[in-house]
């Protein structure tokens, strides 16, 4: 081989330099022809390649729209290209086309064709200090329910600039949960008691309840002035208005307002502050925080229902959010039946503010 080797050398001498550079270009040629034609390539291309899916419905999905369904769990796929495809009869039903009204049947049948699900960008990392946080602040945790202390400053859900929510971030802390769903909403500055469901049937139940009016919500909030101790109920209609800058606020609109009702009761006085709780007994949209203003109390660092000067006050004692926390929340188990009372602490900030205030 030696002398085999010797030759070529000389002779490639005696060709010059052009030959060598034929020589070198072929080998990595017929190194990536051997490469691209390997098993092992071959398998990971198959392995790649989207396949046809059968998914038999069971009793958590049956009862729902195939559109909401596909929407689900063809995460990243538009909705409009799942309504094509449904047209064209890529998605069918025990062998049947299907519009997406359709509600699904205990064991039907979904094919859904070869779809490439594009790798969602703006993913939520398990790494950032905010998720990762929540994991510490699950209340309550079982195959049915998320019960969670939600921080203040966090939305339920991303959209309106936001790149994710709550329930966004407990998807990700959660990525082997089939399904995550809000069973009801906290404004973003509200903390506390937050309920999540893990299944539908739980979505379902509680929903009734909520409907049913059996959940109870109980929220702390401080206020300002001196609440009067006979004031323990509040039934001013509310109306949602939005403004020409996009913003949403609500008001007070006893003519075309929806009926609401808030039940209050003083927890403790403070020198020109009270805390108190409320009871929604409806569920409109900031419904505590406006019937706490129309009755002159309103709560502290409350930047659309507010009074300046009493935050200005709360603002020099440390308080850097709207002081309204959900502290509880009542409601039956969705499997046990039993009535369940979970509790969220308020978070240390609030406790540090109440701890400088001096009480009457």
């Amino acid at each position: 081989m030696k002398e085999i080797n010797s030759k070529k050398a000389n002779h490639v001498h005696k060709n010059k330099a052009s030959s060598q550079h034929r020589s070198v270009d072929k080998k990595p040629q017929h190194k990536k022809i051997i490469a691209e034609n390997t098993p092992q390539v071959k398998n990971a291309a198959e392995a790649e390649r989207p396949k046809v899916r059968y998914i038999t419905i069971d009793s958590e999905d049956a009862g729902q729209r195939i559109d909401n369904f596909l929407l689900r769990t063809l995460k990243g796929v538009p909705k409009s290209h799942l309504y094509r495809l449904m047209r064209k009869g890529e998605i069918r039903i025990n062998k049947k086309r299907i519009k997406p009204p359709y509600k699904l049947v205990l064991n039907d049948v979904v094919r859904i064709a070869p779809i490439r699900v594009s790798e969602q960008k703006d993913a939520v990392s398990t790494g950032l200090t905010i998720v990762a946080n929540l994991e510490k602040q699950i209340l309550f945790e079982d195959d049915r329910l998320i019960v969670i202390n939600k921080p203040s400053g966090m939305a339920v859900h991303g959209g309106s600039g936001l790149s994710f929510g709550l329930i966004e971030a407990l998807r990700a802390l959660r990525p082997d949960a089939r399904m995550l769903e809000l069973v009801h909403r906290l404004d973003r500055d509200t903390s506390g008691c937050l309920v999540v469901a893990k299944k539908r049937s739980a979505l379902r139940h509680l929903h009734e309840q909520l409907r049913n009016k059996n959940v109870q919500k109980f929220y702390h909030a401080l206020v300002k002035g001196h609440w009067p101790t006979k004031l323990t109920r509040v039934t001013e209609a509310l109306k949602k208005n939005d403004l020409k800058s996009g913003e949403r606020v609500v008001v007070v609109d006893n003519q075309a307002g929806k009926e609401c009702e808030t039940r209050f009761r003083v927890l403790e006085r403070y020198r020109g502050a009270t805390l108190i709780r409320a009871f929604p007994v409806t569920g409109r949209t900031h419904q505590i925080r406006v019937h706490c203003q129309v009755s002159g109390h309103s709560i502290a660092m409350d930047a659309k229902y507010g009074h300046e000067g009493f935050d200005e006050q709360m603002k020099s004692k440390g308080l850097k959010r709207l002081f309204l926390h959900a502290a509880s929340i009542e409601f039956t188990h969705p499997k046990t039946e039993q009535r369940m009372k979970i509790e969220a602490p308020l978070e240390p900030s609030l406790e540090k503010l109440l701890a400088k205030l001096v009480k009457e």
